[in-house]
């Protein structure tokens, strides 16, 4: 089955320990810790899903035991997992957040392995089984900025993605700035928090229409800023910038709300909806979820 969009980036073990309270430095509080399949990619294939379209991934997992694990869980989700590279000798990879009542408390991304498989996860596109060089795929393609700054920059000036249309998220604010060979790309739509685009930028942004405004200015084709609770802007080249605020809700979790937020928007787009429907959409379907009224 030829994928809806392919998914390209960080799946991994999501290993998350959520406690009710209110945490600090050295907190040791009563809470839950699940293990979950997660990253950048499946994040965004997990919601994808959710809207009915089938993603594709492109990603690499060890053949280790929990390497097996994880590419069966992604199946039984209805993932295209045929065009996964599995390492012999990387680990699979994983991540490890700890939330409080306030928030994100800290998180250590262990993504080596997919760093150090680098352009093999991306044969599936030369080789003739999703593209060519000839025939390069000309759907959608989720891009996460987990990937090496010199994928990046090759996937930026390749052939094979010279007719995709790229929705593209940093993994973290650390790696926003590995973007920049991607800002000129004329497919691509970069979905970035107030903090990314900052850093992006080089420059001091008050509000997220602000940012999106330096954004264009830098050079980006598009673009969609989010700030949180905040109003949110979307950017384009020649368009302008609009903007729209979340509706308020009761924050009980945000790993995973950015990707959310992003795979609403895409399928909004595709659906369809113009540029102030499908953002309003995306904002409530980020709202719902990080309220937890979405399993995880």
């Amino acid at each position: 089955m030829t994928p809806d969009i392919l998914c390209i980036g960080s799946v991994l073990w999501d290993i998350i320990g959520r406690s009710p309270v209110v945490m600090r430095l050295g907190s040791d509080v009563p809470g839950r810790i699940t293990r979950l399949p997660g990253g950048v990619a499946m994040n965004i294939a997990m919601t994808l899903r959710r809207f009915g379209l089938q993603p594709g991934l492109l990603t690499a997992i060890g053949r280790d035991a929990e390497g097996d694990e994880l590419v069966a869980a992604c199946a039984r989700m209805g993932m295209e997992v045929g065009a996964i590279y599995r390492s012999e000798d990387l680990p699979t990879d994983r991540y490890m957040a700890v939330e409080g009542a306030n928030g994100l408390i800290a998180a250590i991304a262990d993504a080596h392995s997919l760093e150090a498989a680098g352009d093999k996860i991306l044969r599936p596109l030369a080789d003739g089984r999703l593209g060519s060089a000839a025939a390069p795929w000309a759907g959608l393609i989720a891009l996460d900025g987990n990937l090496t700054e010199a994928l990046l920059a090759e996937i930026a000036a390749s052939p094979l993605f010279a007719r995709a249309d790229l929705r593209v998220a940093p993994a973290s604010p650390g790696k926003a700035e590995r973007l920049l060979p991607l800002l000129a790309h004329p497919g691509a739509t970069l979905y970035v928090n107030l903090e990314e685009a900052r850093l992006i930028c080089a420059a001091e942004f008050a509000t997220a229409a602000e940012a999106a405004e330096g954004m264009l200015a830098r050079g980006a084709h598009r673009v969609l800023v989010t700030h949180g609770g905040a109003a949110c802007a979307e950017g384009t080249a020649g368009r302008g910038v609009i903007t729209d605020s979340p509706p308020p809700v009761l924050v009980t979790r945000i790993t995973g709300a950015g990707d959310t937020f992003m795979a609403a928007h895409i399928v909004a787009e595709r659906r369809g909806e113009g540029r102030e429907a499908a953002l309003a959409a995306a904002l409530r379907a980020a709202a719902i979820y990080v309220s937890g009224e979405i399993g995880s």
